[in-house]
């Protein structure tokens, strides 16, 4: 079934999406971490875990650096939030 869009995806929603991605990743690698006792699947888990790490780090980064994410101002973080809240209802009310 496909979905039209409302609107296409800008950097932000692809960024944020892929930073969702990373977190995700990096709670799934940590878990089957503790889950395993092969010490050759925990070395790959591991190695994996800490690439999940980097890759949301460069995310985070990329992000911070064009203010699409304020994690360490939680106002800053709540206004950007609401203004694309507020974007969201307009475009929804829109059609």
């Amino acid at each position: 079934m496909l979905v039209k869009a409302v609107a296409p995806m800008d950097d932000m929603a692809i960024a944020t999406d892929m930073l969702l991605s990373a977190k995700s990743a990096v709670r799934t690698y940590a878990i089957a971490l503790t889950e395993t006792a092969t010490p050759r699947v925990r070395k790959v888990l591991k190695a994996q875990l800490d690439t999940a790490i980097e890759t949301h780090q460069k995310i985070a980064d990329y992000m911070i650096k064009n203010e699409m994410y304020h994690p360490y101002s939680i106002e800053e973080q709540v206004e950007h939030d609401m203004e694309k809240s507020d974007m969201a209802l307009k475009l929804l009310d829109d059609n």
